[in-house]
């Protein structure tokens, strides 16, 4: 059989994305082939799988993700060549002028149906119960062939052993070996946690042994949640929680909702990619029980805020520079594994959703008359690391955590059809106020350069600079892994730099650290920015859209389009955030923003063993008296 070889099509993403060994670029060329000895036309250095989709013949497969993964492994993919004596792999195999395939041969049909039905001999099948049925590859593959008897019994390979943290569930059991997790790990995001341990039956795909990933150099960006076909990778779920808080007569419940979310959860209901539904997303969780429903999209203006002021004290007084972002806690992970000698670059502003739960515990609480102990605050994020965050020691203000659950876009989704709601019949609520007004410039924050072309909106209006009239800066946006711009500030020229994805981010700090020069710098962990978090929906389609930045850039559209609606599309013009300084906080960047609003990180090495109560009383965090926080009912 011919060796595994990179192969691209369509979907082929930008070069700054590979790791390695870039994927073959297609030269234009095409050849014939036959497929069902039907005469077609293919691109030259594509493989069969590819050849035979694009010719409407949709062969199933399961390790296979175009440009990432192309192993061969799983063998769902065969098909019979003539010439050959052996069935082969189409995602390895390559297309050439003359070469005859068939896809659905007597022989082909039993072949893959004994596959799956190895593979079910192996897996847990608690289908019925599982957060992934009816979304499963495999079971959606084991109908697909007709694999439904279950003829080899069932021996589990491994026991159910269940591995947890704050941001992702690990079910052994449910390990198919496809390997797609650590492909998207080492060949999207560069990092490379996963790798398989032990030979043989034995085999697993792990962190180095088997360790929890809180206790590796895991950014918790969840994109391999995103890749598992089944539900071996998940989120750690805290809808049980959620529902009992909801029920509690004691606590007011706040819920926050992200922007990626308002333009990605529809999806879950079966509307296309990138609709807009904050209103109707808004009426459906008052439905639910939650006493409060905002928008962390007025955090971010309330981000906008300090970090364009970070930006103008850093530029006045000589540095640190560049400013990077600090709102992707995958990235903030990154760069406390990786590169710690950067840290004191980050930006101290906490992330929105974290400045969010700060204000609601703070300003919100004691606008309501409400002790911070009897309010709980919700997140919605479109990301697995925000899991993460919301569990970090850091992100407490006076004593309490700002932020006391992460529910992904897919558990909000289980939530509302938990309670026999359908979003498509909603009807259209704003969210409550003030804490829920924003400007166009919070809403681009999902998408990647939305985070710099809002705090540069607001910094040029803020300076007055020969461009302080412009709202959009296309050279920020689109889908390049790496963009870069140079504008004026001040009489200054400065340069900016946007990474998304952090085989991209990697690439932008070692230019970084060879002494290149940048003022002001975003970088977002998942390719696409918030819009391809590792919570989004998980796509039905066997090609994997979800990965492709193509199918982020439908929820981005819808970013861009809520932002051209706004009347206000910069964040210093949001009323709400003016009357917050002008009752609560004094002005950006005053000592108390500085004690609500902004944070500090961790170096943390590459082999961690991280542990959440060692590092809090390490750092000496411990909780506030109550009769000690100012300004607060208690």
């Amino acid at each position: 059989m011919p060796a595994n070889r990179e192969t691209t099509g369509p979907h082929t993403l930008p070069p700054e994305r590979s790791v390695g060994q870039p994927p073959v670029e297609l030269t234009g060329e095409q050849i014939t082939m036959y497929i069902n000895d039907e005469a077609v036309r293919v691109d030259k250095g594509t493989n069969v799988l590819e050849a035979c989709r694009a010719n409407g013949y949709d062969i199933p497969s399961l390790c296979y993700i175009r440009d990432i993964n192309t192993a061969g492994s799983c063998r769902i993919c065969i098909v019979e060549i003539e010439g050959s004596r052996n069935l082969q792999a189409a995602c390895v195999y390559p297309v050439a002028e003359g070469l005859k395939v068939h896809t659905s041969t007597p022989r082909v049909r039993r072949a893959r149906r004994r596959v799956v039905e190895l593979l079910l001999s192996e897996h847990n099948r608690e289908c019925t119960t599982c957060v992934r049925s009816t979304n499963c590859e495999l079971q959606a593959l084991a109908h697909k062939v007709g694999a439904r008897q279950g003829k080899l019994g069932t021996q589990l390979r491994h026991d159910c052993k269940i591995v947890n943290n704050p941001f992702i569930t690990r079910d052994y059991s449910k390990c198919i070996k496809c390997r797609r997790c650590e492909a998207v790990c080492k060949n999207m995001q560069g990092i490379g946690v996963y790798s398989a341990l032990n030979r043989g039956y034995d085999t697993v795909i792990a962190p180095a042994f088997e360790r929890n990933l809180s206790e590796v150099a895991c950014i918790a960006c969840g994109q391999c949640v995103l890749a598992c076909p089944t539900a071996s990778l998940t989120e750690r779920s805290y809808i049980e929680e959620v529902w009992q808080t909801l029920g509690d007569p004691d606590k007011h419940v706040v819920v926050q909702t992200a922007p990626a979310i308002q333009v990605s959860i529809g999806e879950e209901f079966d509307l296309p990619v990138g609709t807009v539904v904050s209103e109707k997303m808004a009426a459906a969780l008052r439905r639910l029980g939650f006493d409060s429903v905002f928008s962390t999209d007025f955090a971010a203006d309330m981000t906008i805020m300090e970090e364009a002021g970070e930006l103008l004290q850093r530029m006045e007084k000589g540095g640190p520079l560049p400013l990077i972002s600090s709102c992707s806690p995958g990235w903030i992970k990154l760069c406390e594994h990786f590169y710690p000698e950067f840290i004191h670059h980050l930006s101290s502003c906490k992330s929105p959703m974290e400045m969010f739960g700060a204000l609601a515990k703070t300003y919100y609480a004691q606008k309501k008359g409400i002790g911070p102990k009897d309010m709980v605050v919700v997140g919605v994020m479109p990301c697995t690391a925000k899991k993460f965050e919301a569990a970090r020691p850091e992100m407490k203000t006076y004593g309490f955590q700002d932020v006391d659950y992460v529910l992904t876009t897919r558990e909000l989704a289980r939530m509302i059809k938990e309670a026999d709601l359908d979003l498509r019949k909603m009807p259209e609520e704003s969210f409550d106020q003030p804490l829920g007004l924003s400007s166009g410039a919070a809403n681009i924050f999902a998408a990647t350069g939305g985070v710099m072309e809002a705090a540069i909106r607001t910094a040029l209006a803020l300076t007055g600079g020969k461009e302080m009239g412009r709202l959009e800066f296309k050279e920020l946006r689109g889908i390049r892994g790496v963009k870069e711009a140079e504008l004026e500030l001040k009489g200054q020229k400065i340069r900016l730099a946007v990474a998304h994805g952090t085989s991209n981010a990697r690439k932008l700090m070692e230019r970084l650290k060879r002494g290149e020069q940048f003022h002001f710098i975003e970088i977002m962990a998942c390719a696409g920015g918030c819009v391809g978090g590792g919570g989004q929906p998980v796509t039905r389609d066997p090609e994997k859209p979800e990965l492709t930045l193509e199918h982020r850039s439908q929820r981005a559209k819808g970013l861009y389009a809520l932002d051209l609606g706004k009347e206000l599309r910069r964040s210093h013009e949001n009323k709400a955030v003016l009357q917050v300084y002008e009752e609560f906080l004094g002005e950006p960047m005053s000592k108390k923003a500085k004690e609500i609003l902004h944070t500090r990180y961790t170096a943390r090495g590459k082999l961690p063993g991280f542990n959440f109560e060692q590092q809090e009383k390490a750092q000496g965090i411990k909780e506030v008296p109550l009769g000690n926080l100012p300004g607060l009912l208690h």
